[in-house]
């Protein structure tokens, strides 16, 4: 995707720059390095926030892929066959647990959209409401989409599904992660690239285990035979862990923080000079259009308070 293409896309601003100064020669260690010591230790008392959205039609296995994710019971979701009508509202639903692994610890927060899509039929393509959808969520949040159900398509059909969707995107301008203009090195273009050929993910849900060749793996099992969600040859849910969770939750956070939550914070407080002067008035200098999506000192994007870092 070409990141230069629209001017409100969020990644004209970029982070801030390595130093461009020299090095300066130092006669002996002074202990730097341990700053990283000292943030290890700072990480591990405090441990880490990550926030989910999961957006899609009930019924695609949403709640179970979130538990596959990170192999807990995170979310509880109606067993099939109960026949436990979905709630039929539009309000947002989450929920938040500790996970903790290796004495890490993840406040790990999980927003579900009940409802969303329910009467819209996009088997074969983006129908006008996922696109308007996903051009304003793009601005605003950091957008993964994925391919539910893959083991329902042949590996023809999920080829040839995935490059509908690509298509889309590309068409409408909309800017998925990792976007490719926040590639910071040529290390970060090569592994991005790849990514960014397989989105959507096709991934397949299942927080069971069953016995294969003498071994215990997630999987689901159908009358063809096990489903094996950590296996690359039966699905793509290893490249969306690893993207989540393994190599990129750190970044998803930062252009959160940097990108998503100061482009809003920017906007609501140029927006609030158009508001009736009352007590506590803070008189700002209006910025002017160019500063709205493109901060100087941040990246442009997400969030609606605070807590919005750890959103993606």
């Amino acid at each position: 995707m070409d990141p230069l293409r629209r001017s409100p896309s969020p990644c004209l601003s970029s982070r801030p720059s390595s130093p461009s100064t020299p090095p300066c020669e130092m006669l002996g260690p002074v202990g730097i390095e341990a700053v990283l010591d000292q943030l290890k230790i700072k990480a591990m008392k405090m441990g880490f926030e990550f926030n989910i959205m999961v957006v899609g039609q009930s019924g695609l296995g949403k709640s179970t892929m979130v538990n596959t994710l990170f192999k807990s019971k995170v979310w509880k979701s109606n067993p099939p066959g109960l026949g436990v009508p979905p709630p039929q509202t539009l309000q947002l639903h989450s929920v938040t647990h500790v996970i903790e692994e290796k004495g890490v610890k993840l406040k790990l927060t999980v927003t579900d959209t009940p409802g969303f899509g329910d009467q819209i039929n996009n088997d074969n393509c983006l129908r006008p409401l996922d696109i308007e959808f996903l051009q304003r969520l793009c601005r605003t949040v950091n957008v993964v989409p994925v391919i539910a159900r893959a083991d329902s398509l042949t590996m023809e059909e999920r080829e040839a599904f995935r490059h509908r969707i690509q298509q889309n995107l590309r068409t409408h301008c909309i800017d998925v992660y990792p976007q490719m203009c926040f590639d910071e090195d040529i290390n970060d273009r090569i592994l991005n690239s790849k990514l960014r050929d397989r989105i959507p993910f096709a991934v397949v849900g299942a927080d069971q285990e069953h016995l294969v060749n003498g071994r215990c793996v997630l999987g689901r099992k159908t009358k063809w035979g096990i489903i094996e969600v950590e296996n690359m040859a039966h699905c793509e849910f290893p490249l969306l862990r690893d993207l989540l969770i393994r190599s990129h939750l750190q970044d998803l956070k930062d252009i959160t923080h940097n990108v998503h939550y100061e482009n809003y914070r920017v906007i609501r407080l140029n927006e609030s000079h158009l508001l009736p002067r009352g007590p506590g008035w803070v008189n700002l200098a209006p910025a002017s259009p160019g500063q709205l999506t493109t901060p100087r000192t941040f990246k442009v994007c997400r969030g609606a308070h605070d807590d919005s870092d750890d959103e993606f």
